[in-house]
């Protein structure tokens, strides 16, 4: 069961190996909005991406020899570096599942924070069912990126941090892909203050959430190359957790395109200095650009990540 009470206590067993990442206030976006927006910036976070928190709570909660086994997780690219740092911090094993389309400098990355890597097929899907079966084979353990209720709990911790470094805040906004970042946030917040405006954001190409949401159960979707491609990969047919939470606390959910979300690049750039992958971008286009009738006076967006390709980045900001 997801309560409170679980991410409370992972906000507790995290404290040695997370930061509590800072929040910085948007000056451009309050003057738009003639409020006050404030910055979490989980691109700050180690490796990166708000991953880690998820991961790391998820192995803590394993058993002594369930962490002899070691760890298996399909990733875009987050979740492994995540996975594979938290892994490296407790002394376990892991081995992490990537389709073709992860880019090559996340690829290594992982690499280099000593977990094995396994590349294949061209989608998330393709690669997470050879996973499974190298599970069924290995007997390790799989960490899920976040139909998981430890991961889920991990990445709620956000949702406590904000609620302490802006007390008056009354809508936040999440980037949305699997749903454990804005479930947990959401669950953390709505539990401690209902009335805040919980608004999610994803790509408009294959937002598998989205569309889940719109036809009342979890679907698959395409999985389409894209500047946020953090946010690729579908929630499951067979979700058991997000999907509900997400249908339950969320209010709003925006989709973008790719021109939106390269701008939001750019933008963070020009106006905040901040180096932010695409996925990280396309809250501030919500902002920015008033995408949702449920945006208040007082606003934290989630800077997701920072996890982007140098090459991509500079034709982007260009």
């Amino acid at each position: 069961m997801i309560n409170i009470n679980l991410i409370k206590k992972a906000k507790k067993n995290l404290s040695k190996f997370v930061e509590k990442t800072p929040v910085i206030k948007s000056h451009s976006l309050s003057e738009i909005i003639n409020g006050k927006v404030y910055l979490k910036l989980e691109s700050l976070q180690k490796t990166g991406s708000f991953k880690l928190r998820g991961s790391t709570n998820k192995l803590l909660n394993l058993s002594n020899a369930e962490k002899k086994k070691g760890v298996v997780a399909v990733s875009t690219g987050n979740h492994g570096k995540g996975v594979a740092l938290a892994a490296k911090n407790l002394g376990i094993e892991a081995t992490i599942f990537m389709s073709k389309l992860v880019p090559k400098d996340r690829l290594k990355a992982i690499k280099n924070l000593g977990a094995k890597v396994k590349i294949i097929g061209k989608t998330s899907d393709e690669a997470e069912l050879e996973a499974n079966q190298f599970v069924k084979k290995t007997k390790k353990i799989m960490v899920h990126p976040f139909d998981d209720p430890f991961v889920i709990a991990g990445q709620g911790t956000i949702g406590l941090e904000m609620l302490e470094q802006f007390p008056k805040l009354d809508t936040v906004v999440v980037p949305t892909s699997g749903g454990g970042l804005i479930g947990g946030i959401a669950l953390a917040i709505k539990t401690m203050k209902p009335k805040v405006k919980i608004i999610a954001v994803s790509m408009k190409e294959g937002a598998s959430m989205y569309q889940s949401l719109k036809k009342g159960y979890p679907v698959d979707a395409e999985e389409k190359k894209t500047l946020a491609d953090s946010l690729g990969g579908s929630i499951g047919i067979n979700n058991h957790y997000t999907f509900k939470i997400v249908q339950k606390y969320v209010d709003d959910f925006v989709v973008i395109n790719e021109k939106q979300i390269a701008s939001g690049i750019k933008f963070n750039f020009e106006n905040h200095k901040l180096v932010t992958e695409g996925a990280a971008a396309t809250g501030i286009v919500v902002i920015r650009d008033k995408l949702s009738k449920y945006l208040g006076k007082n606003i934290m967006c989630l800077i997701c990540g920072a996890n982007i390709n140098a090459q991509t980045y500079i034709k982007t900001i260009k």
